[in-house]
């Protein structure tokens, strides 16, 4: 059985109306993160959605210079934070390519490499939500491994397609599902947690879903494969900044699988009742 240690880091972005608001933030946390780690080392940074500016049609409307290439200076900071401290980064940014711009999760491995990336598969427009707008839709899933644990990021919305979490489970195999966001206290604000709690006991891994700080958001969570009254969800800071430490231990998955059967319980296919 495996463990893997996570930093998730449910940080503050300000007003980014230009490039150098972008990296005097960007700046900002990556010390703070890079302080964190030399206190107590972790196998995983995880960032929340966008976690390079601010989420606003204001931030938006200015994405021909605030989004970025993977080679950009963002990219560029975190990789030195990755190589620093031998651990793993996943931070979200805005993407351009082709002149297209997507919402994405940056994978940096422990090396300072681009392991990969998620572009978010289902654009969100109620709401507080203007992405139709200005995004696209990404196109490709990502996976990856640290002590033999598998991961896989999704962003905010993406919770929401129950058939998301089902395939990177049973199709790709996945522990624990990094569940990056900027959710905004409007009116569907209150339903994420049941959705959090239901994606990880229905696939029975882990769930980290993490939302950046501010009287408008916070309230990020750790889900374990299973919920009830003796392990509940873990709850971050309802408002501030937080750098909360979780653990990853595929002994737990096994033994909630063997405990409760439902998943191995499943029919192969109902589509033909």
């Amino acid at each position: 059985m495996s463990k893997c240690s996570i930093l998730a880091c449910q940080v503050s972005v300000p007003k980014t109306r230009s490039c150098n608001d972008r990296d005097n933030h960007v700046d900002r946390i990556s010390d703070l993160v890079s302080q964190k780690l030399f206190a107590q080392p972790s196998d995983l940074v995880v960032l929340p959605e966008l976690s390079t500016i601010e989420y606003s049609r204001e931030s938006f409307s200015r994405l021909d210079s605030l989004a970025e290439l993977l080679d950009g200076r963002s990219v560029g900071v975190w990789q030195k934070v990755a190589r620093m401290h031998s651990c793993y980064i996943v931070f979200g940014m805005p993407r351009i390519q082709d002149n297209h711009y997507r919402i994405s999760q940056i994978v940096i491995d422990s090396h300072g490499n681009i392991n990969g990336y998620y572009d978010k598969l289902h654009i969100c427009q109620y709401g507080a939500s203007m992405e139709k707008e200005f995004f696209d839709r990404g196109e490709n899933l990502h996976v990856f491994s640290i002590n033999d644990i598998r991961f896989s990021p999704i962003i905010c919305y993406d919770i929401r397609i129950p058939e998301l979490c089902r395939t990177l489970t049973l199709t790709h195999g996945v522990d624990c599902i990094l569940h990056s966001g900027a959710y905004f206290r409007d009116e569907s604000f209150d339903s994420w947690k049941a959705f959090v709690t239901t994606r990880s006991m229905e696939n029975q891994i882990y769930l980290l879903s993490l939302n950046r700080a501010g009287v408008d958001f916070g309230q990020s969570m750790f889900a374990l494969p299973w919920t009830d009254q003796n392990t509940p969800i873990a709850m971050l800071d309802e408002y501030c900044e937080s750098f909360t430490r979780f653990t990853v231990d595929t002994g737990c998955i096994a033994n909630i699988r063997e405990n409760y059967t439902f998943l191995g319980d499943k029919l192969d296919d109902y589509g033909t009742l």
